[in-house]
């Protein structure tokens, strides 16, 4: 079995376009509506599509991968494609990104948001322990100002709101 799905792995993207399709259009199916609150559309319309076409995408992949088709390879000059991939690097950069998923809610975004930059920043090979930080500092101050001020969506501010 493994050895048949070894350079398929496009199977696995289906996978993934199924699962989300089906999620999609479980979500959509299940909003709300009344005649009177909507309008021609209504409010399932897009979601259904996306979900529907998700859907298909996937069926037409596994048809295609199924008959021999094959994904592209990567190509460029700076690319060796015999190097494996950097595990460190890629779980550096899910570790920042999942810190701050569970730091905002407690600390805010602009604390989180400069653990995330900053982490993003080690995890490519930044090492200047002066300068990151405080670059990160100012990007998330300034994100979240940008975003909670001029846009006008509400990140939480945590601690420092008082601030700002």
């Amino acid at each position: 079995m493994t050895t048949w799905l070894k350079g398929r792995s496009e199977l696995g993207v289906s996978v993934v376009l199924v699962v989300l399709g089906v999620l999609v259009l479980t979500d959509a199916l299940s909003i709300p509506t009344d005649f009177a609150q909507r309008g021609p559309v209504g409010p399932k319309a897009v979601p259904v599509l996306v979900g529907s076409l998700l859907l298909i995408v996937a069926v037409l992949l596994v048809r295609d991968v199924l008959r021999g088709g094959k994904g592209e390879a990567e190509g460029g000059e700076d690319i060796d494609l015999t190097a494996p991939a950097d595990m460190r690097t890629v779980l550096l950069l899910c570790g920042a990104f999942l810190a701050n998923a569970a730091l905002i809610g407690l600390v805010g975004f602009p604390i989180s948001g400069a653990i995330l930059f900053w982490g993003a920043a080690f995890a490519l090979g930044s090492r200047n322990l002066v300068r990151d930080p405080l670059i990160a500092a100012g990007m998330s101050v300034v994100t979240f100002l940008i975003f909670n001020n001029l846009l006008g969506v509400p990140l939480p501010g945590g601690p420092l709101m008082e601030v700002f």
